[in-house]
């Protein structure tokens, strides 16, 4: 086993912990531990026009609730902000970062060609500098015009030419809050992570924190990216699709649904057996091959 092994669950504060947050908290914590692992908890809140109060320690109660354990203290993005502004800094020293005054509106004016996550892959248009009279809106990201791939460990090999499917992204914001591809890139390393298992949503994310990595000279780590949970109209369960909260109550068994959605042979008997042993049971037997490797699978059915 690889005792270096760092995994970690980093969930939004945007609401309550649904099911298909479950699902990527089971898969990260087992992976974990299936190789004598750690298993960390970041509480991304960095974001904060979306947070919801209280939602970060309803967060927490659940996942304790539900059994998990996690090694050494919650990380709270909203108290990294000085180590996000020097990641930044460091990278307008190198030239790699740069101002850019465009709107979203003016984005949409000067190109149609689409980003492959959705929205609008960025044109270039203050690559070279700032146009006269404009003053920077946002910090990018310089990224290479050239293909950037990488292993999966589930959906195997992954591509993406970032000039022309993303374009150069953004580090930070206009509202002046910093990116979500800086803020995991650095906290990721600053807490040594070795293993990302994660929701496929994010796979498409992955190649523009791998090329922040790289520009930063951290270490890349190994990515899994599970199936996601998807509603009959094949919406991502999320608090936006209204994703039902999980209940306390219920945790056994919405604990064996998420391993039977992740391909799981746990016995629906489990299902009224007391967490812990749930918990003994998914140690014992969990089988990473057996994971469902695409990137979504309907739920028919709400335990």
């Amino acid at each position: 086993m690889n005792k270096c092994y760092r995994g970690r669950f980093a969930p939004s504060p945007t609401g309550p912990l649904h099911f298909g947050s479950l699902v990527a908290a089971v898969g990260s914590y087992l992976d974990a531990r299936a190789h004598a692992g750690e298993w960390l908890v970041r509480m991304e809140d960095i974001d904060t026009p979306r947070n919801v109060p209280g939602a970060a320690e309803g967060i927490l109660a659940t996942l304790e609730a539900y059994g998990f354990e996690w090694d050494g203290p919650v990380l709270w993005q909203s108290q990294r902000l000085a180590a996000y502004a020097e990641a930044l800094a460091r990278l307008q020293v190198a030239g790699l970062a740069y101002g850019c005054a465009c709107s979203r509106k003016e984005i949409a004016d000067s190109t149609t060609r689409p980003a492959i996550d959705g929205g609008l892959a960025y044109p270039g248009t203050c690559r070279s500098g700032l146009p006269a009279g404009r003053q920077a809106r946002a910090w990018r990201l310089r990224v290479g015009n050239e293909e950037l791939a990488f292993e999966d460990r589930l959906q195997g090999r992954v591509a993406q030419h970032l000039e022309q499917d993303v374009g150069d992204f953004v580090l930070c914001r206009a509202d002046g809050l910093f990116a979500y591809q800086l803020v995991a890139a650095v906290d990721d390393h600053f807490l040594g992570i070795s293993d990302i298992v994660r929701g496929a949503d994010l796979l498409a994310s992955t190649p523009r924190q791998i090329w922040l990595q790289r520009c930063l000279g951290f270490a890349e780590p190994r990515y899994a990216h599970l199936p996601v949970a998807s509603n009959a109209a094949g919406e991502k369960l999320s608090k936006q699709t209204l994703a039902p909260p999980l209940a306390v109550e219920s945790a056994a068994a919405e604990l064996v649904r998420a391993l039977q959605f992740l391909g799981q042979a746990a016995p629906d008997e489990l299902r009224r057996a007391p967490v812990a042993e749930v918990w003994a049971w998914a140690r014992e037997r969990w089988r990473f091959a057996a994971i469902p490797r695409v990137t979504s699978v309907v739920l028919t059915t709400s335990g």
